[in-house]
């Protein structure tokens, strides 16, 4: 039986939440083929409790290699570990996410087995008949979507977007098993890379895939220095401030911060809207959001069409008017 498989992500002993947004996604897929899906863990000091939630999480099998020495993801020992279970098990499928670990991992992979790679998926499915894997991504700058497949080569291989699927609910009445495998470090330990350390992120960049809030401007800013006053606004909820391609490509903004096909995929609690006419392909970054707030003077947006709460007037005096009450001053 040939396994979807996805690949779950860890650090210090806890599971990363993308671990279970994958496993939303290979349940649909393996589901399609009538098959089984495991998940890969490769690290250290990962307890039985916390691999069993990906069981209850859509797991059928958890495949777990744990070993001091795989505490911190070095490329060439993951993938040399990855390839030495492809060798064995022959999946139909892997899936990972297009994190700073999937996107370095998988195409070493990749090249390894001599398959394919789809990178930045936002969309995945099994073409009928064929059960080859259907990977939907942004191409030509996020302009149009293309869908490619793998139909001479397995495994099929692609990272996925993170916060691009929510998790499915526990469920603590699957069962499943975890598989310990032993770490061959004969076979698997590449000794010519050590991790020396990990390197923080640089104090100006934000992680905008993880805020629960965000409050984003488009070209209805009018000027970068204007958005200062959606950081003002993210400081009473400690969100974080995303912008459209336009702001980015105006220069008002840093590339860390665009949201859409071309740039991050988000899903946070509530997203606020400035001056943001709602491309299709902003408004595929945003899809996954609880609460979507519009803010614009233009009433036909496309923004207002999907929102939650739709705010028609002039975000200039708007935002200090919202600035105000949430500061107490205006009842």
């Amino acid at each position: 039986m040939s396994f979807v498989w996805t690949l779950a992500e860890q650090s210090n002993g806890q599971l990363k939440q993308v671990s279970f947004e994958l496993l939303s996604r290979g349940r649909k897929l393996a589901d399609s083929l009538e098959t089984k899906l495991a998940s890969i863990l490769i690290g250290s000091g990962v307890n039985k409790e916390t691999m069993e939630e990906l069981i209850s999480r859509g797991a059928d099998e958890v495949y777990h290699i744990d070993d001091p020495r795989l505490e911190n993801f070095t490329c060439e020992t993951y993938a040399n570990i990855l390839v030495g279970l492809i060798k064995i098990y022959s999946p139909h499928t892997i899936l990972a996410a297009a994190t700073s670990m999937g996107r370095t991992l998988m195409p070493y992979v990749a090249v390894k087995v001599k398959t394919g790679l789809t990178a930045d998926c936002t969309e995945l499915d099994i073409e009928e008949g064929t059960g080859n894997l259907l990977q939907t991504r942004p191409a030509i700058g996020g302009n149009i979507l293309a869908t490619i497949k793998t139909p001479n080569h397995r495994p099929q291989m692609a990272t996925v977007r993170p916060k691009s699927s929510r998790p499915l609910e526990a469920d603590g009445q699957r069962s499943g098993k975890i598989i310990n495998v032993p770490f061959n470090d004969v076979a698997w330990l590449d000794t010519r890379v050590e991790c020396l350390g990990i390197k923080k992120d640089t104090v100006d960049f934000e992680n905008i895939e993880e805020a629960d809030v965000v409050v984003a401007g488009g070209k209805g800013m009018k000027k970068g220095d204007n958005f200062k006053m959606l950081k003002d606004l993210t400081s009473h909820f400690g969100g974080m401030v995303g912008a459209t391609r336009d702001a980015v490509d105006r220069g008002w903004i840093g590339y860390p911060h665009q949201i859409g096909l071309s740039g991050k995929t988000i899903s946070p609690r509530l997203y606020i809207g400035v001056g943001i006419s709602g491309s299709i392909q902003h408004l595929a970054g945003i899809k996954t959001s609880e609460v979507i707030v519009s803010i614009n003077n233009d009433p036909e947006a496309p923004l207002h069409k999907v929102a939650d709460f739709g705010i028609v007037g002039d975000l200039f005096s708007i935002l200090p008017e919202i600035q105000e009450r949430l500061k107490g001053g205006t009842k």
